[in-house]
């Protein structure tokens, strides 16, 4: 079964709500990840915890359990020589410089003569999506216990 330290391998897909197919391990190779390290969002692996080999399910996950809802402010108006010579155009994913130098992707949603907007959101975020798994393996894994040091 399914808890905070298992070791998951599975099938997935996850689609929007017009159940056009996002990611699916389906038809190829499953996923293997351990449970906490980050792979899938933690709205996700609650929806695992309890599972066990065989077993599937769909759940359908409204936007705030998902990949969040719109977030206006994350939608900016940046001056188009900011592009450099960039052969820009609606629906055109770039990439800048987020804190600590991390790229922050971003989608050009318009091109308005001098100013471009980008929407900084995920693309699925405001978005239903529904998450089909098929439980392939389960194993238990050592979780390193934290180790004190005291000073004397």
């Amino acid at each position: 079964m399914i808890d905070s330290r298992s070791k998951v391998t599975l099938h997935f897909s996850l689609a929007t709500g017009g159940d056009l197919i996002i990611d699916s391990t389906f038809d190829k190779q499953p996923a293997t990840f351990v449970m906490g390290d980050g792979s899938l969002l933690p709205d996700f692996e609650k929806l695992l915890l309890g599972l066990k080999v065989d077993d599937e399910k769909i759940f359908l996950l409204p936007p705030s359990e998902a990949f969040g809802e719109i977030n206006p402010g994350s939608i900016h108006q940046i001056e188009k020589k900011q592009f450099r010579n960039m052969d820009l155009s609606e629906g055109l994913v770039v990439s800048f410089d987020g804190a600590g130098k991390q790229p922050m992707p971003g989608v050009v949603k318009k091109i308005d003569g001098e100013k471009v907007i980008v929407d900084f959101n995920h693309p699925l975020a405001g978005q239903a999506v529904t998450f089909k798994v098929r439980i392939v393996n389960v194993e238990s894994v050592d979780v390193p216990q934290k180790i004190q040091v005291r000073n004397t």
